[in-house]
């Protein structure tokens, strides 16, 4: 067999005259006049092979027989297409290989898809052959650029003086967070390993340790339900540094993006970036992850109606709520329908109800005002309604009133829904900011107890340390999240890396001195030999990658991920076990049903 000279969608004029051999896909086959084209695929792209029976009778008929994917090695001459006949659409599409020979390596059955751009068919048959999807253009793009850019990164950190240090995969199960993926130890009966959901306490003992700058392109695991922007396996950037504060993580980290995005996407980002604590960001926007490429900012408007005539209004500043607003441009003259619908989306945002005020502007150039509480409130409220909101002829103004929390959640998820329906979010922009200044703790309904917004290992601000044993739950962390259009791409904080700080917080979560020691004494222990000051950030790598390429679920950059059940169809994993393996990991399922693998293939 002749070995392959060049690829496909290299090919170009320079190369005119010249003998070249080709592998690759049989991409599309046309018969005209008596000459053969077919469409030769490979990862670099697609060139014209032509076929004449007057040049190579003999492979003309073995071209005749070719069938979609079959994979093929052809030798040929390249040569200009004649004039009229080039195509532009294609890198190659001046050229031609003229074939004097082909073999067929591989015949393919039909697939049950067609292999081209931007493929519309159902997700699930694409995960069941996925080995197909991956063969379409825009998938090897996406991982081809997931490479690239995890070069960059490498290239950055290590000109930086990071050492990239891998870290266990079979660890102690430490459950302060999502849940643990556990693995059953063989050799230990009736114990698990737990697979990471991150390094963190690995990358802090490698500070211990006097690496002073590490990094790794790390495979994290947790088992939690899934979304478009989650997985069960999942990649991070993990950076930790010694001796810094927040400024030098987050300058190193804004650097970082800047320089990646430039070498892999030619584009330029601007830095820093933007800065907004945690309670601006709510206040403003309704979200700990804003998207700050468009407007309609949440407006505080409690004073305008802290007397008013409507006792929702009234009451919810009388109580300690809030209320405020944001404005729909243009939107004033929405029907009865299109109000009642944004009305059932803020109640299943949580909200009791939502007033619309539109506001007009009449013969006599004075505005006027619609609402179905119109006569509850007075002409000055709604005048300083509008000039609070900066509302003007023809906008509509949303008010949710009620619980802070819960006020601040329903408008920031109107806002965003407005913001694409309407057109606002410009696209092909990249916004990033951070967000700094979190809560360390908050209390959790659901587990009736306090918990770490971020992980128990993260400092707080200094000047709200002695806050911990008081009002817990006022504590400011010196933690921060870079967040790019709305979407969280990472967190990261400075480490609480005093034994006695480590403590306190640990303490305030309501871990005893028995329970700490079980569950993180090596680290406390390591704390008591030299532990330097430092600080880090994770970057959910996926994401990163996702966004970048353009995509709108991660599975669309992940070779072989699974679906929202955390299941994979072509594999039909996860799948039963013998009795054997069992017995012999000394494990017995209880009312446990075995699975067929095939028939969990199909489970969406």
């Amino acid at each position: 067999m002749q070995k392959r000279t060049h690829m496909a969608g290299e090919l170009s004029e320079g190369v005119v005259g010249s003998k070249v051999t080709l592998a690759g896909w049989v991409a599309r086959r046309r018969d005209l006049g008596g000459l053969v084209f077919i469409d030769l695929r490979d990862r670099s792209g697609i060139v014209q092979v032509v076929f004449n029976p007057r040049v190579a009778p003999e492979a003309h008929d073995r071209a005749e027989r070719l069938g979609g994917e079959d994979v093929v090695l052809v030798s040929g001459t390249v040569e200009r297409r004649p004039p009229g006949t080039e195509n532009p659409s294609i890198p190659t599409g001046t050229i031609d290989v003229v074939a004097d020979c082909v073999e067929v390596l591989s015949k393919s059955k039909t697939p049950p898809f067609y292999i081209i751009e931007d493929l519309d068919a159902d997700e699930l048959l694409r995960l069941r052959y996925r080995y197909l999807d991956l063969r379409r253009p825009d998938m090897q793009r996406n991982l081809i650029f997931r490479h690239k850019f995890t070069m960059a990164v490498r290239r950055y950190l290590d000109s930086r003086g990071f050492i990239e240090v891998e870290t266990p995969m079979f660890i102690k199960s430490t459950p302060e967070g999502a849940r643990d993926y556990v693995v059953p130890s063989r050799l230990n009966p009736g114990k698990f390993y737990a697979l990471p959901q991150s390094p963190q306490l690995f990358k802090q003992l490698l500070m211990v340790a006097g690496f002073d700058r590490y990094f790794q392109i790390a495979r994290c695991f947790r088992d939690e339900d899934l979304r478009a922007d989650r997985q069960p396996e999942f990649t991070q950037i993990d950076i930790e540094m010694s001796f810094v504060d927040r400024d030098d993580v987050l300058a190193l980290t804004e650097d970082m993006m800047a320089a990646s995005i430039e070498e892999t996407l030619g584009v330029r980002v601007a830095t820093p970036f933007p800065r907004l604590s945690y309670a601006e960001a709510m206040e403003r926007y309704g979200s700990d992850k804003p998207d700050t490429r468009f407007g309609m900012e949440l407006c505080d408007i409690a004073k305008a109606v802290e007397g008013s005539g409507f006792r929702v209004f009234r009451e919810a500043v009388a109580g300690g709520g809030k209320v405020a607003a944001i404005v729909a441009p243009g939107c004033g003259g929405f029907s009865r329908r299109e109000v009642a619908e944004l009305e059932d989306m803020a109640k299943e945002f949580g909200a009791q109800g939502l007033v619309s005020i539109a506001v007009s502007r009449g013969g006599e150039g004075e505005l006027e005002f619609r609402s179905a509480v119109r006569k509850f409130l007075s002409e000055e409220e709604l005048q300083e309604i509008v000039r609070v909101t900066g509302a003007g002829d023809g906008d509509l103004i949303l008010v949710s009133a009620g619980p802070g929390t819960v006020v601040q959640n329903v408008l920031g998820r109107l806002r965003l829904h407005l913001g694409s329906r309407l057109g606002l979010i410009p696209e092909n922009t990249m916004a990033f900011a951070w967000v700094v200044d979190f809560p360390l703790l908050e209390f959790s309904e659901e587990e009736g107890r306090i918990v770490a917004v971020h992980h128990p290992f993260t400092a707080p601000l200094d000047e709200d340390l002695d806050l911990l044993e008081t009002n817990p739950l006022a504590v400011r962390a010196n933690m921060y999240d870079l967040v790019m259009n709305g979407v969280e791409l990472g967190s990261g904080s400075i480490r609480a890396y005093r034994r006695d700080v480590q403590e306190r917080i640990f303490r305030a979560l309501g871990l005893g001195p028995e329970e700490a020691q079980e569950k993180f004494g090596f680290l406390l222990e390591a704390f008591e030999y030299g532990a330097p000051p430092h600080g880090g950030i994770a970057l959910g790598f996926d994401r990163v990658v996702m966004l970048l390429a353009g995509r709108k679920t991660i599975r669309d950059v992940i070779a072989f991920p699974k679906t929202q059940r955390a299941i994979c169809p072509m594999t039909g994993a996860p799948g039963p076990i013998s009795r054997e393996q069992l017995e012999e990991l000394h494990i017995e399922v209880v009312n446990g049903e075995r699975i067929d693998p095939a028939s969990n293939a199909q489970e969406s």
